[in-house]
């Protein structure tokens, strides 16, 4: 063999050890699912879309928002828990990410997933709950309400995304704030207990601002409280739970976005970079500021500071709350 063909051998071989190499360095190189764990309609839901598409700006790269249901959101964290950890499956979470496990223990049956089994990328947003009736409704006030719940014990329903989930969480701590009882009515989802309630199927709903200002713009839908420290922008006129004497209700929906542990760092960092550009990406902020949800941007060791410390507080809140019979409505 003549000495080009050794050196054009020797030089194919090398590039082809170094193909696989240098593919391995480039993300993303297909395209990303973003799982939500929630149906099409709730404030998860709402934040994924636009983030996402702000996302496939930067990544060049399509950002598939997949909702996959169930169990109050365990079904798709456990999806994303236990998928492969290469960054091309990530989970858009809401504060229920720290909930079920502890609902888990608290029942003594093994956990769908566990936090660890995740990395914090990036928070996107952080929305205190509101407190909403029907206008038709006889509660004009906060107070109307929990009066009513006193005299009438498990007689106010109200309906919640499931068991233990973020909407159920909020109603029971301000059950026991305020000593009183109300039915809870599970749902799939906060679409479908935001439906519930506009049907008149139940009373009452917490819900993320995003989901129900449109309702109270069109007069469909009274806030009676908030559950945030402070009020709700859009609604000035509503008192918060901290306000009327139930500072222990304080609760907040947020929203982040996580990676599977064991997701390379190279690729947490690209992440985090287009997370990052995406908040700050001008349809994005307008997506936000149409449904009127504050960003509340952290990543990296900023987020897994704050992840950690709301987990811990919403874990006493799961045993504050205690086993509750699923088996009723």
């Amino acid at each position: 063999m003549s000495r080009f063909r050794i050196a054009l051998a020797l030089a194919a071989g090398l590039l082809g050890m170094a193909g696989p190499a240098l593919a391995q360095d480039v993300y993303p190189s297909r395209p990303i699912t973003m799982v939500v764990p929630f149906p099409p309609g709730g404030v998860a839901d709402l934040t994924a879309r636009p983030v996402a598409a702000a996302m496939e700006r930067t990544l060049k790269q399509p950002v598939g928002v997949v909702n996959k249901t169930g169990a109050a959101g365990a079904v798709g964290m456990q999806f994303a828990a236990t998928s492969k950890p290469d960054g091309y499956t990530l989970l858009l979470a809401l504060s229920s990410i720290s909930i079920i496990p502890e609902a888990d223990k608290l029942f003594g049956r093994p956990p769908a997933y566990t936090v660890d089994q995740l990395t914090p990328i990036a928070l996107i947003s952080a929305d205190p709950t509101v407190l909403v009736v029907r206008t038709e409704s006889p509660w004009k006030t906060a107070k109307d309400f929990i009066e009513d719940g006193r005299q009438r014990p498990g007689q106010i329903s109200y309906s919640s995304s499931g068991i233990y989930g973020t909407l159920h969480m909020a109603m029971e701590l301000l059950s026991h704030a305020a000593g009183i009882k109300l039915r809870h009515v599970p749902h799939a989802g906060a679409g479908p207990a935001l439906t519930a309630l506009l049907g008149g199927h139940v009373d009452a709903l917490a819900s993320g601002p995003a989901v129900v200002l449109p309702h109270i713009k069109a007069g469909k839908l009274r806030a009676l409280a908030g559950w945030g420290e402070s009020r709700v922008a859009a609604l000035p006129d509503v008192p918060t739970f901290k306000e009327l004497g139930y500072p222990d209700a304080e609760f907040y929906i947020w929203a982040g976005v996580f990676a599977p542990r064991g997701t390379p760092e190279p690729v947490l960092a690209r992440l985090r970079e287009a997370l990052r550009t995406a908040v700050a990406d001008p349809e994005f902020k307008g997506a936000m500021d149409k449904i009127e949800t504050p960003i509340a941007f952290k990543q990296g060791d900023d987020f897994a500071r704050f992840f950690a410390a709301d987990a811990k507080r919403l874990a006493e809140g799961v045993r504050k709350v205690g086993k509750i019979d699923e088996k009723k409505p």
